[in-house]
């Protein structure tokens, strides 16, 4: 089938339909027409199968200061101080902003309930139940629906950035993208003078993830061949408690159920973190995460056990019913015995460098979310931080439209439709398989080598590895345009990020645990960990 390239111009282009991408559509719609693009369906997101909730500031108990507090602790050191602070001050009126919209939140007496996770001194995190992201993607794409100059396009997945030469910054640019509907057979280049990336993680690098499927690291990898710089992508998160049998997209058990009063415990039920952490089962992730990883290899065991038992039957099953159901669909009643589980890939604390106003190294390219590395989480992620960064730093870039667009020339062409030169081949079914088990082993790489606890030797032997990948499929598919490739060199570039990050840092700290360096370094590695596939470009 022959494929059409359309030309289409739009003021400010979204790519990503989660809680980031459709907050910036909302607000940027004041000052433009926009366009989203996601590459799966419009509520196909992260934010999505967000269990936890959103932190913020409300209980009368809460300030500001222990709220940036427990972020900096959580963050290992390599939080930015400046970044935090701003973050949980202006939480607060984002989270009015969501209520605002439409997001019906969790009442208790008719005040917000709010619940605690691990990390957090304070009960501060603002719930709908345990399906809080599918609640705010409800509303965010309801509001959404009501504005007449915003378009939504599912099934678009994107192939690259477009950048140009800005001779007034005398900086590279962001002008646009090349999208592939893959609905359609069709190519599209959509010009922007703003482009605003919400994509998402890379939790699909790992074997075992909480991630959906789309979290393929796109964002990452199109910004680093766009000439973006890119920031502590060593720091991927391990959420502790996974059901147990993972499997391939494992089912996440909320941080919440321990911050309800569950406890960490061996399978003989001996406490797992007591004499750990002063927090207990309540510690940061990734001492629960590594104290899980380092039990279950001395043992030999499958799994631990998350003991719900003290928590009441009638509340569990009000305050967690999606994981109630969730569990018994699998087999597994939580009211009987507890939830065994076991650790999972879930966040990347690491992506995209941008600025306090969520602006990136190239002109008019802005980022945030999950994709996005804003200085705010250091080391390690504290519970329920991400839908807060998410909405704040979305509301700042919304902020910068205006005068990115007063900046930008925007003279291009809209409607135009040319027929591609050389159409590409459908890919056959060797050629399929042949992608799937190159994934399939990347995971694996990624899970054993560049996992929870890495080592210089297992590094280097996934960095030569998926090099060779990269080599091999570039070279077969270059001229293939399908979903599955497409993903798939994303992958790629994502976890070759990630592990040139990890042997850059000779140290362990936070999310990054080296067998070979297993203490902190401030001397020498107090500091983010930089990527950028272009030396000379600026930083912002």
């Amino acid at each position: 089938m022959s494929r059409l390239e359309r030309l289409v111009s739009t003021e400010i282009l979204v790519i990503g339909s989660g809680i980031a991408g459709l907050s910036f559509a909302l607000k940027a719609a004041e000052h433009g027409s926009v366009t989203v693009v996601t590459k799966k369906q419009r509520a196909a997101s992260s934010t999505n199968y967000a269990q936890g909730g959103i932190a913020a500031v409300v209980a009368a108990d809460d300030t500001i200061e222990l709220h940036a507090r427990d972020t900096l602790v959580a963050g290992a050191g390599l939080c930015h101080a400046a970044a935090v602070t701003s973050l949980v001050r202006d939480g607060p009126a984002r989270l009015r902003e969501l209520i605002d919209w439409g997001v019906a939140f969790t009442l208790d007496h008719g005040e917000l309930s709010l619940g605690r996770e691990g990390g957090h001194s304070r009960r501060r995190i603002v719930h709908a139940g345990d399906l809080t992201g599918r609640e705010i993607e409800r509303a965010l794409l309801a509001a959404l629906a009501a504005r007449p100059n915003v378009r939504l396009h599912e099934d678009q997945l994107v192939l690259d950035l477009l950048t140009g030469y800005d001779a007034r910054s005398g900086r590279a640019r962001s002008i646009g993208a090349l999208v592939f509907d893959h609905r359609h057979n069709e190519r599209i280049r959509y010009d922007a003078p703003v482009v605003f990336l919400a994509t998402g993680g890379l939790g699909q690098a790992y074997l075992h993830t909480t991630n959906p499927e789309i979290a393929t690291g796109d964002g990452a990898a199109m910004a680093y061949r766009a000439g973006a710089q890119l920031a502590n992508l060593e720091f991927v998160q391990f959420h502790p408690t996974a059901l147990y049998p993972a499997g391939e997209n494992a089912f996440l058990i909320s941080e919440a159920v321990r911050g309800e009063g569950a406890v960490l415990r061996h399978r003989s039920g001996d406490p797992l973190m007591e004499g750990v952490h002063p927090l207990g089962s309540l510690a940061p992730r990734d001492v629960v995460a590594r104290t899980i990883d380092f039990a279950l290899k001395q043992t030999g065991e499958p799994h631990v056990m998350l003991d719900v038992s003290a928590i009441p039957a009638d509340r569990f099953e009000d305050r967690f019913p999606g994981i109630l159901a969730g569990c018994l669909e699998r087999g597994v009643d939580p009211r009987d015995g507890g939830i065994p589980v076991v650790p999972a890939a879930h966040y990347a604390c690491g992506g995209i460098r941008t600025d306090a106003g969520a602006r990136t190294c190239l002109a008019g390219l802005f980022a945030a979310g999950e994709v996005a590395c804003t200085g705010v989480h250091g080391a390690n992620r504290l519970a329920s931080n991400s839908l807060l960064e998410a909405v704040v730093y979305s509301h700042r870039a919304a902020a910068e439209v205006p005068l990115e667009l007063a900046r930008a020339e925007r003279a291009w062409p809209s409607g135009h439709v040319d027929e591609a030169a050389t159409p590409a081949p459908e890919p056959d079914a060797t050629r399929r398989t042949a992608w799937s088990c190159a994934r399939n082993e990347l995971r694996r790489l990624m899970w054993r080598n560049a996992g929870i606890v890495r080592s210089l030797n297992g590094l280097d032997a996934a960095a030569h590895r998926l090099r060779e990948l990269q080599v091999e499929f570039e070279r077969d598919a270059a001229d293939t345009l399908d979903p599955e490739w497409i993903e798939l060199r994303n992958l790629i570039e994502a976890s070759r990020l990630i592990v040139r990050s990890a042997q850059q840092r000779r140290e362990s700290r936070g999310l990054h645990y080296l067998i070979d360096h297993p203490y902190r370094d401030n001397e020498r590695y107090l500091r983010d960990t930089l990527l950028v596939s272009n030396p000379t470009q600026e930083s912002y």
